[in-house]
């Protein structure tokens, strides 16, 4: 049956799928609980609340015997303008990753459910207690970078992360990824807020992403120069990294292609963007995550820039 549930996430145009067993995560505990007593979560509070819902898959899916874990391309084809532009995270150029990712996901599950009808399970994309890198490295589909993010031989880090939890035993990867970042501080060293403070350790106050979408107080965001023209999350960490810049393919899917008008869109436009033009150009999109309020309190932020 997990040979049969790969090929069909191939067949969904999932990048890679790997099954692990659903348990709990004790190596993790530690690291988490540091993370969160440090602080470095900022203000994301729902990184504290169900924390044991976290490291144990099976209080989400009573009775959870597998994590089926998937990665879904979506490096585009074309890259914005930067040019007298500002920049935004490419998964946010296209459709909002988690209805596409959930449609394909709910695929595969009805698939699953052809063959065993009785099967409980979930379907998770970015939205629940789920540590997602870390059930895709048990899974074997690739190893935590420094910069933290999962990086594959095959093609780089620029993935999402989506999960089927079930109460269907499978067959499992019993075999981890090597480490393959070696001596490279690239991510490291190219991060301008110095986010990453050491290796696979993020403090997220710092991250730009981090401050373009959970908006802190104007007295706790980095100094504007540091922003680099990054107005909605920040890909320097991946785009330095030296499997991106090997092995990177291009996106397939085309809920992930931009919009026309997104693609010509300039700083002019951005500084002049209404309420009622934000709502149609990111109709649909992650982007609307950050609302139009929080996007123009970034654009002005950035625009302090000397």
């Amino acid at each position: 049956m997990s040979l049969l549930i790969q090929a069909k996430a191939k067949d969904l145009g999932f990048a890679d799928c790997g099954i692990s067993a659903a348990e709990f995560l004790k190596e993790e505990e530690s690291h988490l609980n540091q993370w969160l007593e440090k602080g470095n979560h900022g203000l994301m509070g729902y990184m504290e609340r169900n924390k044991e819902k976290r490291l144990d898959p099976r209080l989400l899916v009573p009775g959870a015997k597998s994590v089926i874990s998937v990665l879904q391309n979506y490096y585009p084809k074309e890259l914005l303008n930067t040019e007298n532009n500002f920049k935004i995270s490419k998964y946010a150029y296209g459709d909002d990753y988690h209805q596409v990712m959930k449609r394909k996901l709910n695929l595969l599950a009805d698939d699953i459910l052809h063959y065993h009808p009785k099967t409980n399970f979930r379907v998770f994309v970015d939205s629940a207690p789920v540590l997602d890198r870390v059930w895709a490295k048990k899974s074997g589909l690739g190893w935590i970078g420094k910069n933290s993010m999962l990086i594959t031989r095959k093609q780089g880090s620029y993935f999402f992360i989506g999960h089927i939890i079930l109460d269907l035993e499978l067959t499992y990867n019993t075999i981890q990824v090597k480490d393959y970042c070696a001596n490279c501080t690239r991510c490291i060293d190219a991060c301008p807020t110095q986010a990453i403070y050491e290796a696979r350790k993020v403090d997220a106050r710092k991250c730009l992403s981090y401050q373009t979408i959970e908006f802190p107080k104007l007295a706790e965001r980095s100094d504007p120069d540091l922003y680099q023209d990054w107005i909605f999350g920040c890909d320097i960490c991946q785009d330095v990294c030296p499997w991106n810049l090997k092995f990177i393919i291009p996106l397939q899917q085309e809920e992930f292609v931009p919009k026309p008008a997104l693609m010509n869109l300039k700083k002019d436009g951005w500084n002049n963007l209404t309420e009622m033009e934000f709502g149609e150009l990111f109709r649909g999109s992650a982007l609307k995550r950050a609302k139009f309020s929080g996007l123009k309190q970034t654009i002005q932020w950035v625009n302090k820039t000397k």
